[in-house]
């Protein structure tokens, strides 16, 4: 089949548009073409996947080759769209089934290497794509971010070989099972880094003890009774 869709989401604010990554393989000298109003990050993913698909052992296609990311008036921006390309390629190569990529959505920054690399704005693609009915796969980093959506079926991959390799049934990945997101508390700074000024410590702690106004100047007037040449310059 030399056409594939792939389903993905822009980031709009806080929404996520849905976008249809289509791939159309022809005859003709070998050449990529990426159409859909893209901006430059995402123009240069052209690049990135070729490179991921050769170095992750694939065959990228020899032939000329159109993408386009509908609905062509909505701009794309940023790597997000570089793991739905990439499978939209193999699939309208025959690498793997086409009809795999129906019940999915696709999230993700491709190495040279194949290795899949974290986006932003996971949550609000992993909330419509829970009320599109669809699965998500996202990389490992984004996972967490993505289960917060109760009730969808994420997938989280490391590497695009991964992926192909569940989409080709060879070895299926299990949803991934949410551990939580763990709360980093910053501590709060502390007077005993501060040294020297034991002066203004002791205010300090003698109005917050006491819930006081403070109000602290630095006082950096010369010293001497006369006007210096510098305070005057000044």
């Amino acid at each position: 089949m030399s056409l594939a869709l792939v389903h993905s989401r822009a980031q709009v604010g806080v929404s996520a548009p849905a976008v249809s990554v289509e791939a159309h393989l022809a005859n003709g000298l070998p050449a990529l073409t990426l159409v859909g109003l893209p901006e430059a990050t995402v123009k240069e993913s052209k690049d990135r996947v070729r490179s991921a698909i050769l170095n992750s052992g694939l065959e990228f296609p020899a032939r000329r080759i159109t993408l386009n990311l509908a609905p062509a008036d909505l701009p794309k921006d940023g790597g997000r769209f570089d793991l739905a390309i990439a499978l939209g390629i193999l699939a309208a190569n025959g690498q793997f089934p086409a009809t795999a990529l129906g019940e999915l959505e696709c999230l993700g920054e491709l190495a040279l290497s194949g290795t899949i690399r974290p986006v932003q704005g996971v949550l609000p693609a992993a909330l419509a794509a829970r009320a599109a009915g669809r699965a998500l796969v996202v990389p490992q980093e984004n996972a967490e971010e993505a289960c917060l959506a109760s009730g969808l079926v994420v997938f989280a991959v490391g590497h695009l070989l991964e992926l192909v390799a569940h989409l080709n049934g060879q070895t299926p990945l299990n949803p991934y099972a949410a551990n939580g997101l763990l709360l980093q508390v910053r501590p709060y700074p502390d007077l005993n880094e501060v040294q020297g000024q034991q002066a203004a410590k002791r205010a300090l702690l003698v109005a917050a003890a006491g819930a006081h106004n403070l109000l602290m100047l630095c006082d950096n007037a010369p010293t001497t009774s006369g006007p210096t040449d510098e305070a005057e310059s000044v």
